[in-house]
């Protein structure tokens, strides 16, 4: 360590928030005949002496600090007794840093020491000591971020006395541990009795810490030109790629870290996560994490058969083997009886939630225009068994086990038989209503791509119980009872066998076909957000007859037979390496660590047409 005395020089130092403090800053000052000539007879100048002692949190540092005393040695004991002071300085500790989505951390308190020429504030000349915290961070004391100055200034000269003996200050960076958790600054002072015009071990009479205020939870930000990175707490990633940069969750994060992504590529970005861990995405505004985690019982017991959602989830439609039909236009919260009591085995909606159909085996089908307040009778008596609509209710499709396929272009008013007698079961159709695909018992799966018109067979003869379709039609999933699901990405060309074989009853897909509830009857629900490629058991065994999803697969609702109606809302993604967000060019989010393997989103932006989606 290397130290100055202070006459020929001046140094400006920072006390806090620096990694590394090369500088070392000594203050000395003078005694009274430090400026006199060498004499015989002469007695000593006053020495000037500074003491330094800690400052607790109080009416001058409000975190603390350093007090600064000086003042000549009068009584030339060596030591600055309480009557020899003649000036006192603070210099105090850096407060804690402000919480927020990118909060910054503990202001730096800065000192300055600058020469004073000889004048009203010193007669013999001297040091201005300026103290105040770095407000814009650019580790210069400026004049509006000064709090508070002291002077120390020159004694008298004495006639043809001796030099008297400096004392002598150093500065020196602390890093973080015992004496300053967060890092700062040591500052040592003494008498320089040997004269060398260094502070000397030996010399050191008093010694002080001004330390850093804790940092607030900010983030430090990092620019990503790859398209992976391991998330690190308390750092910002710029993704900056022409394709999707992923960043994964840091891996054993404490409570209160953070992590924050903005887009800055084209590509976007993914959050990635860890095993086990999960973010909660409610808070999102338009954010479609699955559905499915948890479920909430509604209504009571009945012999409940089958459900249809409307395209937000808040209006439902539920049935009841031989009863009644039941509304609900709060997402399963409450519901209403509707018409009367029959042999309903089918029931579909519009995307509004406004036009019903349900369909009765044997019986006709019902049409409703006021989501179910009121109810028409239409076409004749047949063994009907499943529905379909498309999204504004128009176009209706549905089939008789046993018969033939019947369509409808005037939201059934009149219909018309299509393709051939089968043992239909099941019926599903795009938004527009000119895709539609329907499955046969112990049969094949038939698609049509002009209304119902004309109707191709697929795949192969297999207990087919159930089938849904993406918004484009593109996309098919279908339950095979007592076999396996299946799922087909071109219209229902081409399928793939999917998880283990079961007693797949009832199939519901999100409109873009990527999140998909299937329920198994005397079994569980069964998810997934992948297309079908991967399946995740949900809920309890149950006698599960009937299930829907909300357009954006957020919301899920299921009924059992002798059993309630079950609910379900999409809080979080799916927990584990499944799960993720993504966000495209100039989204952002900033997301903070709860505890539990939980993250929760503080802020975001979005800007891209897609949004910030999860799964």
């Amino acid at each position: 360590m290397t130290s100055y005395q202070t006459r020929p020089l001046v140094h400006v130092a920072r006390l806090c928030h620096i990694s590394v403090l090369a500088l070392s800053l000594i203050l000395a000052a003078c005694g009274g005949a430090s400026t006199g000539l060498n004499g015989s007879n002469g007695s000593n100048g006053f020495s000037a002496l500074s003491s330094i002692s800690l400052e607790t949190p109080g009416l001058h540092c409000a975190a603390g600090g350093a007090r600064i005393d000086a003042g000549l040695d009068a009584n030339a004991n060596n030591q600055l007794d309480a009557s020899e002071i003649s000036s006192t300085q603070y210099v105090c500790n850096g407060m804690t840093g402000n919480a927020g989505a990118a909060g910054s951390a503990g202001l730096a308190s800065l000192v300055s020491m600058t020469a004073e020429p000889a004048g009203a504030n010193c007669a013999n000349s001297g040091y201005k000591i300026s103290v105040g915290l770095d407000a814009n961070g650019n580790s210069v004391l400026d004049v509006s971020e000064v709090t508070s100055g002291q002077y120390l200034c020159q004694g008298t000269a004495g006639a043809n006395g001796n030099n008297g003996i400096s004392s002598l200050m150093v500065i020196v960076a602390e890093t973080a541990g015992a004496n300053c958790a967060y890092g700062g600054n040591k500052i040592t002072s003494g008498p320089d009795t040997n004269l060398n015009g260094a502070l000397d071990i030996a010399e050191i009479t008093a010694t002080s810490y001004t330390c850093n205020g804790a940092p607030g939870p900010g983030v430090s930000w990092t620019n990503v030109s790859s398209t992976a990175v391991a998330g690190q707490s308390n750092i910002g990633y710029l993704a900056n790629n022409a394709s999707e940069v992923t960043v994964t969750l840091p891996n054993a994060p404490q409570i209160g870290d953070l992590l924050q992504v903005s887009g800055v590529g084209a590509g976007g970005w993914r959050i990635a996560q860890n095993a086990g861990q999960s973010i909660l995405t409610k808070g999102i505004a338009g954010s479609n994490a699955p559905a499915g985690l948890s479920w909430t019982a509604r209504d009571i017991v009945r012999t409940w058969d089958g459900i249809t959602s409307s395209g937000d989830g808040s209006k439902l439609a539920a049935y009841v083997v031989n009863g009644q039909i039941y509304t609900s236009t709060d997402s399963g919260v409450s519901w209403v009886a509707r018409d009367s009591n029959r042999g309903w085995d089918s029931i579909t909606s519009s995307s509004d939630g406004s036009k019903l159909v349900a369909a009765v085996n044997p019986g006709q089908i019902y049409t409703s225009s006021d989501s179910g307040v009121s109810w028409t009778a239409r076409d004749s008596n047949r063994n009907w068994i499943s529905v379909t609509s498309s999204a504004d209710g128009s176009k209706l499709a549905a089939v008789v086990n046993g018969g033939q396929i019947y369509t409808s272009g005037d939201s059934g008013v009149s219909w018309t038989a299509r393709d051939s007698n089968r043992a239909w079961i099941s019926i599903a159709s795009s938004s527009d209503g000119s895709k539609l695909a329907a499955v046969v018992t112990n049969g094949q799966i038939y698609t049509s791509s002009d209304s119902g018109v004309n109707w191709t067979a697929r795949d192969s003869n297999r207990n087919w119980r159930s089938i849904a379709s993406s918004s484009d039609g593109s996309k098919l999933v279908a339950g095979v009872f007592g076999g396996q699901i299946y799922t087909s990405i071109d219209t229902g060309v081409n399928w793939i066998a999917r998880d283990s074989n079961r007693n797949w009853y009832a199939i519901a897909s999100s409109s873009d076909g990527s999140k998909l509830a299937a329920a198994v009857f005397t079994n569980k629900i069964y998810t997934s957000n992948d297309f079908g490629v991967s399946w995740a058991a949900r809920e309890n065994n149950r006698f599960w007859r009937g299930i829907a999803s909300s357009a954006n697969g957020n919301q899920l609702v299921a009924v059992g037979s002798n059993d309630q109606i079950y609910t379900s809302v999409g809080v979080q993604t799916t927990p584990g390496v499944a799960g993720s967000i993504t966000g495209g060019q100039y989204d952002t989010v900033s997301l903070q660590y709860v505890g539990a393997s939980l993250w929760l989103p503080l802020s975001y932006t979005i800007f891209s047409s897609s949004g910030i989606q999860a799964n």
